[in-house]
């Protein structure tokens, strides 16, 4: 099991996967990845059965969480209680977060 992990390394996995979420780490407790979302792009995930954070790496946009709204951008960190409508919109730079869920994400 890898320990230590480089965002440059992470990236360039993730470009060459083509996708839009890497995950990286995954043990029972907790999953991790790096999900990257092009300017002007569409969010397409749906509620997780985990809770999950955000840690906002680059980029800004503006996300969504129910009902509430707001901001983010580098240097964010957002908590999404598992169950909850979430999405990033009106991505005005490309961003790049750092996704972390508890217990580790279920396919």
């Amino acid at each position: 099991m890898d320990h230590f992990f480089h965002l440059k390394d992470l990236n360039r996995q993730q470009a060459a996967s083509g996708k839009l979420y890497l995950e990286f780490l995954h043990v029972p407790a907790m999953s991790a990845g790096v999900y990257v979302l092009p300017t002007g792009a569409s969010d397409p995930q749906k509620p997780h059965r985990e809770d999950e954070m955000y840690y906002v790496v680059r980029g800004h946009a503006r996300m969504q969480i129910g009902t509430e709204h707001a901001e983010v951008r580098t240097g964010s960190v957002i908590f999404v209680e598992a169950e909850a409508e979430h999405r990033f919109y009106d991505i005005e730079e490309e961003l790049e977060v750092l996704v972390f869920f508890a217990p580790a994400e279920r396919e």
